[in-house]
């Protein structure tokens, strides 16, 4: 039995919708081990807020942030199943489905890059990305809508030769300028290597790491826990509150390319949107998270 257009729809819109109103598991537990370590005050005060809201916005079906970003999906495709229909509409008319359905509304964020227009729809919109899973029955789709607050702090810079210490000094770079204004605590990706666009998907997808997985590479764990140590070293602390958790984690991936070396920093903010479900060959679709 293929996977339709239908069951392909539905699942898109859904993960939207999920992801809007339901803060992931391991973001709320890190948010609680937080608010046990934070020293300051106000930050602890913050945190426990940011808890009570992520439970407001699933008990009481509401979102948990105004602004509901745009849609982006992370597509993996199975090697041995079987689609039949137009995949990519089923995208644009999941999306369309939960404009029209969602409640409470959402507002036109879908934005157009030189006019600053906003409206619904769009060129490229959602914004699709394709992996293939060798011998797999199945599909996998993530839904992470990006928002500005995050969005507007992710960086590029290409580097030739690096040494490890001028990576992380970027990367410190780049975590001083956003300062608290990604709405922190938030979880920090970072690629590198490969080709240009590959650096910056490494980073998005970093930031989907689950909060507490660790690096297969222990070169690269290293980094990881010497980053998140200095970045909460800042004192920007949860929405610029001061105190010890400016970021729940860090979470870096790396490519081979060549002797140029990209080097791409993403944000996600404190709700950490992130919803992924399978659909198997036999059209059967499980929740993940």
């Amino acid at each position: 039995m293929p996977i339709t257009y239908d069951i392909i729809r539905k699942a898109s819109r859904d993960l939207y919708e999920w992801s809007l109103k339901k803060v992931p598991d391991d973001t709320l537990e890190a948010l609680a081990q937080a608010e046990k370590k934070e020293t300051k005050l106000a930050s602890r005060r913050t945190l426990q807020f940011m808890q009570a809201a992520a439970r407001a916005a699933e008990t009481e079906d509401r979102h948990a942030c105004s602004d509901a970003g745009f849609p982006t999906y992370f597509v993996k495709i199975g090697t041995q199943l079987t689609l039949d229909g137009d995949i990519r509409r089923a995208f644009v008319d999941g999306f369309a489905d939960l404009v029209e359905t969602i409640e409470p509304p959402i507002l036109k964020f879908i934005t157009h890059p030189l006019t600053m227009e906003r409206s619904y729809t769009g060129r490229d919109m959602p914004a699709l990305s394709f992996d293939v899973i060798d011998g797999a029955d199945y599909m996998e789709i993530t839904c992470s809508p990006k928002a500005l607050g995050s969005g507007r702090w992710a960086d590029m810079k290409i580097f030739v030769y690096p040494k490890i210490e001028e990576i992380e000094a970027y990367f410190m770079d780049c975590v001083l300028e956003a300062g608290s204004q990604h709405c922190p605590p938030v979880i920090i990706g970072m690629g590198i290597g490969g080709s240009f666009d590959h650096a910056a998907k490494m980073a998005k997808k970093a930031t989907l790491r689950k909060i507490g997985s660790k690096h297969s590479d222990p070169m690269i764990q290293d980094m990881e826990e010497r980053l998140l140590i200095a970045v909460n070293k800042t004192g920007f602390g949860p929405m610029g509150t001061g105190g010890d958790t400016t970021a729940l984690a860090v979470h870096v991936d790396y490519a081979h390319g060549h002797s140029f070396v990209p080097v791409a920093v993403c944000f996600n903010c404190w709700i950490n949107r992130r919803t992924t479900l399978r659909i198997s060959n036999d059209g059967e679709v499980t929740r993940l998270e």
